[in-house]
């Protein structure tokens, strides 16, 4: 639930007055530190977001609630993300919002599972697998600090043999070898549950799709998002010099059912 009031233990957005962002947790008691100067966070405290404070160097910061890109960008990570622009498409083709049930495969540092559970809500739920211990604590650590923790459920675990959960909504998939686990995904989806799986080059897309043709999906499609920032001033309006170009292949289906499966009334 958004505040209104900062409070004590709050996660806050930083903005300087040179464009600089940080984002810091609110400790009553504490200073906080940064190159433009530094200041107490009682000062902060019981303040509405919005409101903006001087440092010791005079300058100043605008306290903001984080969002998920805040989160993202400023996040102790040890992993490749997917890159906002690719998340918000993907949230948006797997059709995941409030009650939703997601398996996401691949937890990383945990960035996909926290859009899901924002999106899934507290009716919802959130299943990430992840194979490497070192991840999965660093997928944890972020989920807990991130406050959706309560809505997934974390596995410390290969899919090879296969996953708990079956008859989910949408399942994404986030491996280095996605067409070994294309069984799986499809065996753990409803009749018309969603799929995605990101990969970097076409070459994997490739391998991905002849395993996805053994599979009655359909809607199967691969994209790739292009994405042009400009640089705000209405005089000199342009984009910026350098963008974020190629980040990954995305690779949409949805399953449907066999003529036996649907003849039988099976999932």
């Amino acid at each position: 639930m958004a505040r209104a009031l900062i409070e004590d233990g709050d996660r806050i957005f930083l903005i300087g007055d040179d464009g600089e962002e940080f984002v810091a947790e609110v400790k009553a008691g504490k200073k906080f530190g940064t190159h433009l100067g530094a200041f107490l966070f009682d000062e902060i405290i019981g303040k509405p977001y919005g409101t903006s404070v001087k440092t010791s160097k005079g300058k100043t910061l605008y306290v903001i609630e984080p969002g998920y890109i805040d989160n993202v960008f400023h996040m102790n990570r040890r992993t490749q993300v997917v890159y906002p622009k690719d998340s918000s498409y993907i949230l948006m083709k797997l059709d995941v919002f409030e009650g939703k049930r997601v398996i996401d495969v691949g937890a990383g540092s945990g960035t996909m599972s926290y859009l899901f559970a924002k999106a899934v809500g507290r009716s919802g739920r959130v299943y990430t697998y992840e194979r490497r211990e070192d991840f999965y604590n660093l997928a944890k650590e972020n989920l807990t600090r991130w406050g959706v923790i309560d809505r997934v459920d974390m596995k410390l675990r290969d899919i090879s043999d296969g996953v708990d959960e079956m008859n989910v909504d949408a399942f994404f998939l986030d491996v280095p070898y996605p067409w070994n686990y294309i069984s799986v995904v499809w065996k753990s989806l409803k009749g018309g549950g969603r799929f995605c799986t990101v990969v970097p080059t076409t070459n994997q897309v490739q391998n991905v799709l002849e395993e996805m043709e053994k599979f009655p999906f359909v809607m199967v499609e691969v994209w790739e998002s292009m994405f042009r920032q400009y640089k705000p001033v209405p005089e000199r309006l342009r984009p910026f010099d350098r963008m974020v170009a190629h980040t990954a292949y995305m690779i949409f289906a949805i399953k449907v059912l066999r003529r036996d499966e649907n003849e039988n009334g099976r999932d």
